[in-house]
């Protein structure tokens, strides 16, 4: 299989690019049975592949408010799942793209502060569902990382980068138990750029894929895929969302918003470290009984 980074993963094979010309095709293809794919012109006739350069943000949009994160947000604590501060978003893209920061914004539904941002971006006939009310952003400075998760609503994913390179590592929803799952959440804690097999034996076992994805590119994530993000460029990209095609994955994404985060939310409220370490302990155990 080929690797494309220095990855230690033994099983990482390549996502391959292609250019898709019939929904058909990439339904039968890609979205019946879950494999990634990069899609080359998914996005070819948005005007926000041109238009939405940092200038253009920072002169219309630069004194919206906006929430920002630090590496904090997955760290087991008071801290788990809140934002960092507040700032100005001229502020915030200076930083990330001249300073260097580590803040990130992501899920930032950037039409709720700027509906006529719309018209830039066209929803393809590829699949049904395509939500119109969230257009989903993500943001991040040079070497930042989007620790290993899936989405917890289930939805098939469209992620086109905008400006500059990502790196992405994907695995199966299958993989959950090799990678460490910790129950009651879509999250892991294994390093998959530098694993440490002794550690966590089962990674010597996981299939996954691997890309950088271009600006421009799309990459499809199908529902419940494991997605680690690199950032090789500073830079951000856009996401759409359509739900899963079987009722049965969207009526999970609703038991995982509605219960699952809940619980979690709730249970790291009143005892973080205490709980943390019981998702660890449960993880390491559902590892050993493969």
């Amino acid at each position: 299989m080929n690797n494309i980074s220095t990855n230690k993963l033994p099983n990482l094979q390549t996502i391959e690019k292609i250019e898709v010309h019939s929904s058909q095709e990439f339904f039968n293809q890609y979205a019946l049975p879950g494999k990634p794919v990069v899609l080359k012109n998914f996005a070819s006739d948005w005007n926000a592949l041109k238009k939405w350069t940092p200038e253009y943000f920072i002169s219309k949009y630069g004194n919206n408010d906006v929430q920002v994160y630090d590496g904090n947000f997955s760290r087991p604590g008071k801290s788990y799942m809140s934002k960092a501060k507040m700032m100005k978003f001229d502020d915030y893209l200076n930083s990330i793209l001249y300073k260097g920061k580590d803040l990130r914004m992501f899920l930032y539904n950037i039409i709720s502060k700027a509906p006529e941002l719309r018209e830039d971006v066209k929803l393809p006939p590829l699949m049904k569902g395509f939500s119109k009310k969230f257009l989903f952003m993500f943001f991040g400075p040079k070497d930042a990382v989007t620790q290993i998760h899936y989405d917890i609503d289930m939805s098939h994913v469209f992620h086109t980068a905008i400006v500059g390179k990502k790196r992405f590592i994907l695995f199966d929803q299958t993989e959950s138990k090799n990678l460490y799952r910790h129950p009651f959440t879509i999250r892991s804690y294994v390093d998959v750029d530098n694993p440490d097999f002794e550690k966590f034996p089962a990674l010597k076992k996981v299939q996954g894929y691997e890309v950088i994805l271009e600006p421009g590119e799309t990459l499809f994530i199908p529902s419940g895929f494991w997605h680690h993000v690199v950032y090789e460029e500073a830079g951000y990209a856009i996401s759409l969302r359509c739900p899963h095609h079987h009722l049965h994955k969207r009526i999970e994404g609703i038991f995982n918003i509605l219960f699952m985060q809940m619980v979690d939310r709730f249970v790291n409220k009143l005892a973080p470290l205490k709980w943390f370490k019981w998702k660890e302990k449960k993880a390491f155990q559902l590892a050993k009984d493969l």
